[in-house]
């Protein structure tokens, strides 16, 4: 797939199937993330390949209390990417945000269904949060910055919605 073609046809996915995405394309992924610009390349974020279905259910119901909800924020997907920034790094917001965009289009070339979740800011600035950290070893003083669920859609095919008029401004 050609990047512009990324671009145009990446749409967020909230339906998976329950198949597993193998390893070896979540670090095709993840890779990709890795590869996005930071400011003077000081390369600040984290991402965790979250596969296990049992961390899946508590990041997402940690997600749900916080939007005051019961269903599953994360659509079923059986994988979740999470974006951690350092946030002693000024551009840290702006570059975990690039990670992210990078593996929504990493995970469109690979005909994978994704979607952007957010509250990982105030799922790891609570206590549970901060539990998940501290078992899987991340120390410092990270940030969430999104959670990309990714997986097989249960619709494939859905066209992407069609772009607002005048969001480009020439000044010539």
């Amino acid at each position: 797939m050609e990047v512009m073609e990324a671009i145009l046809t990446r749409h967020s996915t909230r339906s998976f199937t329950d198949k597993p995405v193998p390893k070896e394309t979540l670090e095709e992924i993840a890779s990709a993330g890795t590869y996005a610009a930071s400011g003077r390349n000081r390369q600040p974020v984290l991402i965790v390949a979250v596969t296990n279905p049992e961390l899946i259910a508590e990041l997402s119901r940690i997600n749900a209390e916080i939007m005051g909800t019961e269903g599953d924020p994360f659509y079923g997907a059986p994988a979740v990417l999470v974006v951690l920034a350092d946030k002693s790094v000024p551009t840290y917001l702006y570059d975990g945000s690039l990670v992210m965009g990078n593996m929504m289009l990493a995970a469109t070339d690979l005909n994978l269904g994704n979607c952007w979740i957010h509250r990982a800011k105030e799922t790891f600035e609570r206590e549970d949060g901060q539990a998940i950290l501290d078992k899987l070893g991340i120390k410092g003083d990270y940030e969430g910055i999104g959670n990309l669920v990714v997986g097989y859609p249960a619709s494939p095919n859905v066209e992407c919605k069609p772009r607002k008029d005048g969001r480009v401004i020439f000044a010539e």
